[in-house]
C-alpha cells in the first residue's frame, strides 16, 4: 500500500526503493489528503465539519466554482471522510490524522466503490442508467458507495431528468458527490436536490504563502515578489499557480526571482509601468515611446503592457476613492507608494477617461496585425488627451466665469495645470490643448439665469440640482407656497413631484384668467386635458396652500399654453448661443458636440402684478 510522508507526499513501500520515481508536478504531489490541507475555503469546511460531528450528512452535494480552486480534491476528501475506517474510527469522520484502512485507494481514484465519471465524456442517459443500476448494489468493502461525477453541467437534459429520481431518494448507502464550473447550466430540479457549495478564489496572500511553504519542502529558493506575481497571475487557481510556480523552479533552477518570472509571464516590471503611466500623463510622447520600446525589448507583449497599465490606473484611482490604507492587498508596498503619488497628482475624470481609452485601445491592439504600432498608438492618444481641460474648466476658459459665480459658488480654484502638476508638467515637446485658440474669446453675454451642460445633460451647478430634493418637504417653508401667478402653480406642483399635474397645466391648458388675491383660475381646457382637472387643481392647491381656491372653466380660449411660450424662448436662446463666437468656434474645432440643454441658475423673479 502507498504511504504518506509528513508532508502528505506519497512514497513507495521498500520493494520500490531502489527503483527511480517518475517525476511528479507540484500540483499533483501536494494535493491536499484532508480537510485541513485545503486553503481559502474556511465557510465550507466549517460547515462540513459541523455536518460531520453532528450526523447531518446530506445525500448528494455540489461544488462549483472556478478551475483550480479544489473541487474534484473536495469530492475525494469528502468520499475519504465517509468512508474513513481505523481500528477506532467506525462511522464517517471529518477529522481524519492518519490514512484509513480506504484513504489511499479513494485519494488515488482507484477504489471500487468509489466511482468518479467525466460528464464530458460520459453525456447520455445510457450512462446515467448504468449509473442507476450500478447504485442499487451495496457497496464492495466501504461504507457507501460514492459517486463522483465531475463537469456535471455536461449532461444531457435528459440524462438530468433519469438521474432526478434516484438523487431525490437514493439507497441509503449511496451519496453522491457533483462539480462543475458552470453552475447555471445545470438545472434547477437538480440543484434543489443537492447541498451547494461555492469553492471561492484563494486570495493573493494566502496563495504566496502556500506556495512559499511548497518552495520550502521542495528546498528551492523564491523572492517573495517573485511568489506574489506567481500569485496575481494564478487568478485565484491553486492548480494554476502551482504550475507556474513548477516551471519558475525549473527555469531558475531552483531560484524563483522576480526577474525569472516576469521573463517566463512576458511581464512588465511594474516600476516600469508606474514610470510609463507618468510619462503619458505628462504629455512626454518621446519618454512614453521610448520606455514602451525598451519594455517591448524585454520581451514585454503589447496587449499586456496595455493591460497592466490599465491596472495602475485602477490601483490609482482606488487610492484616490478610498485611500491607501484600503489599497488591494495584491499590491506590494512600493506599489502602494507610487499609485498614491498619481493619485494625489491626477483628479478622478482624467483617471477615468484613461481607464477607458486603454481598455479600448487593448481591444484594438489584441485584433490589430501589428499590436506593437497599435499600442504606440494608444499611448499617443493618451498623452495628447492627457492635458485637455474638463468641460467646467472648459466653460472658465470660454469666457463663463461670471454665470459660474452667479450660481452662488465659488469658482474651483483647481485648474488642470494645477490639479496634475507635477506630472502635466511638460517639456517643450509636450502636445498642448487644442482650446487655446478659443481661450481668448470674450465673455459670453448670455441670460444669467442660464448655465450650459455636457452631451450627458448633467450640469455644472451641485447647489441647483440639490436643491430640487429639498423641496419635498410639506411647502411651508417654500417661496411659492402662496403663488401669485400661474407659474407659481406649475412650480408648486413640479415641487411636489406632480409630473402629470404639471404636463397637463404646462401643455393642455389655456390661462383666461389669474386673480391671486381671489384665490381664482379661469381656464381653457385644450385637447387632451383630463376633464377633472379642475377638481383635481383646487383640491391640491386648498391642501397646498392652506386657503381656498376656486378653479372655473372658460369656453373662450386665452393665453398660449406656458409650454408653448417656453419653447419658443428656448430655441431662441439656444440659437443666441450657437451665434455666439466663443461657442461657435468650440463647436468647430468639436464638430460631434453639441448643446444638450440649457437650465436657470436661479428662480425668475415673480411677478408681482399676479396677473399671470
Amino acid at each position: 500500500m502507498a504511504k504518506k510522508n509528513s508532508d502528505n507526499v506519497e512514497t513507495t513501500g521498500a520493494a520500490g526503493a531502489g527503483a527511480a520515481k517518475p517525476y511528479v508536478v507540484l500540483a499533483r504531489k501536494y494535493r491536499p489528503q484532508s480537510f485541513e490541507d485545503l486553503i481559502g475555503q474556511e465557510a465550507m469546511v466549517r460547515t462540513l465539519r459541523n455536518a460531520f460531528s453532528s450526523g447531518r450528512i446530506a445525500q448528494a452535494y455540489m461544488l462549483t466554482g472556478v478551475r483550480g480552486v479544489g473541487k474534484t480534491t473536495t469530492a475525494r476528501i469528502v468520499a475519504r471522510a465517509l468512508n474513513y475506517e481505523t481500528d477506532t474510527a467506525k462511522a464517517p469522520t471529518f477529522d481524519m490524522p492518519q490514512l484509513g484502512r480506504h484513504c489511499a485507494e479513494i485519494m488515488e481514484s482507484r477504489h471500487p466503490d468509489v466511482l468518479e465519471m467525466d460528464a464530458a465524456s460520459n453525456t447520455g442517459v445510457d450512462n446515467i442508467r448504468e449509473l442507476i443500476e450500478s447504485a442499487r448494489y451495496k457497496p464492495i468493502s466501504a461504507r457507501f458507495k460514492v459517486f463522483i461525477i465531475d463537469e456535471v453541467h455536461m449532461l444531457s437534459k435528459g440524462a438530468f431528468n433519469a438521474l432526478l429520481k434516484t438523487l431525490e431518494e437514493p439507497p441509503e448507502h449511496v451519496k453522491f458527490i457533483f462539480a462543475t464550473t458552470e453552475i447555471r447550466k445545470v438545472p434547477v430540479t437538480v440543484l434543489s436536490r443537492t447541498q451547494r457549495f461555492d469553492l471561492r478564489r484563494v486570495d493573493v496572500p494566502e496563495l504566496s504563502a502556500h506556495f512559499a511553504r511548497i518552495v520550502s519542502k521542495e528546498g528551492a529558493k523564491a523572492e517573495d515578489d517573485a511568489l506574489a506575481l506567481i500569485a496575481r497571475a494564478a487568478e485565484g487557481s491553486v492548480r494554476d499557480g502551482l504550475s507556474l510556480l513548477d516551471q519558475a523552479i525549473a527555469m531558475g533552477e531552483g531560484a524563483v526571482r522576480v526577474e525569472t518570472v516576469r521573463s517566463m509571464l512576458g511581464l512588465a516590471d511594474r516600476g516600469r509601468i508606474f514610470d510609463l503611466l507618468e510619462h503619458v500623463f505628462r504629455g512626454d510622447v518621446k519618454a512614453a515611446l521610448t520606455s514602451l520600446d525598451e519594455l517591448h525589448r524585454d520581451g514585454a507583449e503589447p496587449v499586456q503592457l496595455l493591460g497592466d497599465l490599465a491596472e495602475a490606473v485602477h490601483a490609482a484611482t482606488r487610492v484616490k476613492a478610498v485611500g491607501a490604507d484600503a489599497g488591494s492587498e495584491a499590491l506590494s508596498a512600493e506599489e502602494k507608494r507610487r499609485a498614491s503619488t498619481i493619485a494625489a497628482q491626477i483628479s478622478v475624470p482624467l483617471l477615468s477617461r484613461a481607464w477607458q481609452m486603454l481598455l479600448k485601445g487593448g481591444e484594438e491592439t489584441g485584433k490589430a496585425a501589428n499590436p506593437r504600432a497599435a499600442a504606440e498608438m494608444v499611448l499617443i492618444r493618451l498623452a495628447y488627451t492627457a492635458d485637455l481641460p474638463a468641460p467646467d474648466e472648459l466653460i472658465r476658459m470660454l469666457g463663463g466665469e461670471g454665470s459660474l459665480a452667479r450660481s452662488g459658488k465659488p469658482a474651483p480654484a483647481e485648474t488642470s495645470a494645477s490639479r496634475n502638476a507635477p506630472l502635466n508638467a511638460a517639456p517643450e515637446s509636450q502636445p498642448s490643448s487644442q482650446m487655446s485658440a478659443v481661450a481668448s474669446a470674450a465673455p459670453i453675454p448670455f441670460d444669467s439665469n442660464a448655465y450650459y451642460t455636457d452631451d450627458d445633460g448633467l450640469g455644472f451647478d451641485a447647489d441647483y440640482e440639490a436643491s430640487l430634493d429639498d423641496l419635498a418637504g410639506d411647502g411651508t417653508g417654500s417661496a411659492l407656497a402662496d403663488p401669485r401667478s400661474f407659474d407659481d402653480v406649475i412650480a408648486i406642483a413640479s415641487e411636489r413631484r406632480d409630473m402629470m399635474l404639471k404636463v397637463h397645466l404646462e401643455d393642455r391648458v389655456s390661462l383666461v384668467k389669474f386673480d391671486a388675491a381671489a384665490g381664482s383660475i379661469d381656464m381653457f381646457l385644450l385637447p387632451g386635458a383630463p376633464p377633472h382637472i379642475a377638481n383635481e387643481l383646487r383640491e391640491k392647491l386648498n391642501r397646498w396652500t392652506g386657503r381656498k381656491w376656486v378653479v372655473v372653466l372658460s369656453k373662450a380660449k386665452g393665453e398660449r399654453t406656458r409650454g408653448e411660450v417656453r419653447r419658443e424662448r428656448e430655441a431662441a436662446e439656444m440659437e443666441a448661443l450657437r451665434s455666439h463666437p466663443a461657442v461657435k468656434a468650440v463647436l468647430d474645432q468639436f464638430p460631434d458636440a453639441k448643446i444638450a440643454d440649457i437650465r436657470p441658475l436661479i428662480s425668475a423673479p415673480r411677478d408681482e402684478t399676479g396677473t399671470g
